[in-house]
């Protein structure tokens, strides 16, 4: 803090500009607040004390305490943090100058605003008193009106950066709930094995949950001795409301496979009909949902406004992608849905991946496609080193390109 500038009294409103705004009740919340936020006066002289604790008391703050001198002010504070130190500088013994250093010095008061009052004319007084710690000067002999602009100025802000506190604190809490309930729905590898084999496919999957919680989820509902149906949903927006109307749309999924399972376009339909009371104006999902039917060897399917299908043979043939028409489930009610068909046959990989990849890779300019990395794999054998030679080529080319969600799911027709 060398060299800074104090300001004066006539730049006590420039000062308060750099708050950040409130709305009406808020800053009328905060301003009621402050008046029982604990200021700590410490000067040397009783008169000081007395005056100092006149003008607050008059302003309508009620919870002001004493201290005589530096070291009197250190255990006091120690007892009973203030939100505000108003300090003389030049006292016998512990001067305000060592009070700062000391309680600069300590994690817990680094950021107590502390606000000097001092005689000290010359800039480099001045300076050495910032470089101490403090936070505001006031000039003796003491102005009412600006000591009070100052004390409100940054009792104001205390108050204000301790709520920000609690919100940051309780939102990052409800991620933290948010992301551990979205890990607990995503499939495990148990359950992809075991619903994997009934349709004679092997399942796996990447995903990456970005730090704000993007609305990706995946999962997969058994059918019957030889189909399996799986989905790709991503929610619009992202946090925590995203992150929930997700679980939301799984639990529809899961409940509407017992009577439309079979048929997908008729299960967007339904999906769409539900979400559409259910969701908010405005929310929506892209969606894919399809059978895979290990007997037939093919994946039938509909999508709602989601990335296309892809799908890459075992003899080396270029990927082939499906169609993806269709309205983004919750958008609109009678919203209808095309079933469409791609064959699976054996040793092809059938790639299902939020928009989010593509965009990445396209953002992060590697010059790759998707198609190309996990053709690459196949052509080298596909199977578990194939599917963790995708993962770190996709690692490696997304980068921080995204802060969205990712999301693959690689679905590997077994061989004869």
């Amino acid at each position: 803090m060398a060299g800074r500038r104090p300001p004066h009294s006539h730049e006590v409103r420039a000062v308060s500009v750099f708050r950040p705004a409130l709305s009406g009740d808020a800053e009328a919340a905060a301003r009621a607040a402050i008046l029982d936020c604990p200021i700590l006066v410490v000067d040397d002289t009783a008169f000081n004390r007395t005056l100092i604790g006149a003008f607050l008391a008059e302003a309508g703050f009620r919870n002001v305490f004493f201290a005589k001198d530096g070291l009197e002010a250190l255990e006091k504070i120690a007892e009973r943090p203030p939100d505000l130190l108003i300090l003389d500088i030049m006292m016998p013994g512990m001067d305000g100058f060592e009070v700062c250093r000391r309680l600069r010095a300590d994690p817990e008061h680094a950021d107590l605003p502390i606000l000097v009052q001092t005689s000290l004319t010359s800039s480099e007084d001045r300076n050495k008193a910032f470089i101490a710690g403090t936070t505001d000067l006031v000039s003796k002999p003491l102005d009412r009106t600006e000591l009070l602009a100052r004390v409100r100025i940054h009792l104001e802000s205390r108050v204000l950066i301790r709520h920000l506190q609690s919100y940051r604190a309780r939102v990052e809490g409800e991620l933290a709930i948010a992301r551990s309930m979205h890990e607990h729905l995503l499939p495990s590898p148990t359950l992809c094995a075991t619903l994997g084999s009934l349709a004679g496919v092997t399942l796996r999957s990447h995903t990456e949950i970005s730090a704000n919680l993007g609305g990706d989820l995946w999962g997969i509902v058994p059918l019957d001795d030889c189909r399996l149906g799986v989905f790709l949903l991503n929610m619009s927006g992202q946090g925590v409301s995203a992150a929930m109307n997700a679980f939301r749309m799984h639990t529809l999924l899961h409940e509407l496979a017992t009577d439309h399972g079979l048929d997908p376009a008729a299960m967007l339909a339904t999906l769409n009909e539900r979400a559409v009371d259910l969701l908010e104006e405005g929310q929506h999902a892209t969606v894919i949902y399809g059978v895979i039917d290990g007997d037939a060897g093919q994946f039938v399917y509909a999508a709602a406004d989601s990335a296309p299908p892809m799908l890459l043979p075992a003899d080396g043939v270029e990927p082939r992608f499906g169609e993806a028409g269709g309205l983004a489930v919750g958008l609109a009610p009678g919203s209808r849905y095309q079933t469409e068909t791609l064959p699976l046959p054996p040793g092809a990989v059938l790639a299902l991946y939020s928009v989010a990849v593509l965009q990445a890779l396209d953002a992060g300019g590697t010059g790759i496609g998707l198609g190309w990395v996990i053709g690459r794999a196949v052509a080298e054998g596909g199977g578990a080193d194939g599917f963790a030679s995708v993962v770190r080529s996709l690692t490696f080319a997304l980068g921080s390109a995204s802060r969205d969600d990712h999301t693959l799911v690689w679905i590997e027709r077994s061989r004869p």
